[in-house]
């Protein structure tokens, strides 16, 4: 029972902070690590998918009641976002991903580097495209950080809104907004995946996903009410917390 407990709790908080900015699996997947040290990584992560994808979703709803989207250029990023998830899942059967894992640090630093140097980067909402256009390069972004999702994944949210800020033009608030709908395509395909083959204990993944979506909620609201320079403080601590994690995954068993 206490087990239990505390995986809703992370469930909350990870729920809260993904709604943000992204990076929710920063709390829930080591939670469920710790609580099931013996489980099939896969049983685990398709679990934090479970109550994840709900968390997303509502957020996603709950920010397009009070922010503009352009779904004309969404929708296909959604869908190639989705499809990029699933090739990337098949391709990590056949390929290591040991180089991505060492890698990924350094692209991260790179992100939160340009972003404290670029003060204003973000902060004021003027998409650069318009249209096809904008749908062509948002469906591109989808079908290449969805790609990376299915095969790898950690800091998807924060790829998400980092690239509809420097290439779209957004401001943090709608790139987090935007970077939902997008995640919760990811999230559901690598659900469904990992669903069919049996890797998702769904009774916790339900009382997680109440949770998820409670914590979803009081982070949407936070967002919208303190504005784009909250959002864009909080991607800095996600980003610089991905690092750190990504570091210690990468080179930690290194001798």
């Amino acid at each position: 029972m206490l087990d239990t407990t505390l995986l809703i709790l992370a469930s909350l908080f990870a729920g809260f902070v993904d709604a943000i900015v992204g990076g929710g699996g920063l709390v829930l997947v080591p939670a469920l690590f710790a609580v099931y040290p013996s489980a099939a990584p896969a049983t685990l992560f398709g679990t934090n998918k479970g109550a994840a994808v709900w968390g997303t979703a509502w957020a996603t709803l709950q920010y397009s009641r009070r922010v503009s989207l352009p779904w004309g250029a969404l929708l296909p990023a959604a869908a190639a976002a989705l499809i990029g998830s699933f090739a990337g899942a098949w391709s990590v059967t056949m390929t290591d991903a040991t180089g991505l894992r060492r890698t990924l640090p350094f692209v991260l630093l790179a992100v939160l580097v340009y972003t404290l140097l670029r003060k204003d980067l973000g902060l004021t909402h003027a998409p650069r495209y318009n249209g096809r256009a904008q749908a062509m390069l948002a469906s591109l972004i989808g079908a290449v950080i969805g790609f990376y999702d299915g095969f790898f994944g950690p800091g998807t949210g924060s790829f998400f809104v980092f690239l509809f800020v420097r290439l779209l033009g957004f401001d943090f608030l709608h790139a987090s907004a935007s970077a939902k709908l997008l995640n919760t395509a990811t999230n559901l395909a690598a659900l469904l995946l990992f669903g069919f083959t049996g890797h998702v204990w769904w009774p916790l993944a339900a009382l997680m996903a109440v949770a998820n979506v409670a914590g979803s909620l009081l982070g949407t609201h936070l967002a919208l009410r303190r504005g784009t320079g909250f959002v864009r403080n909080v991607f800095v601590c996600v980003v610089g917390a991905l690092i750190v994690k990504t570091v210690w995954d990468g080179y930690a068993g290194l001798g």
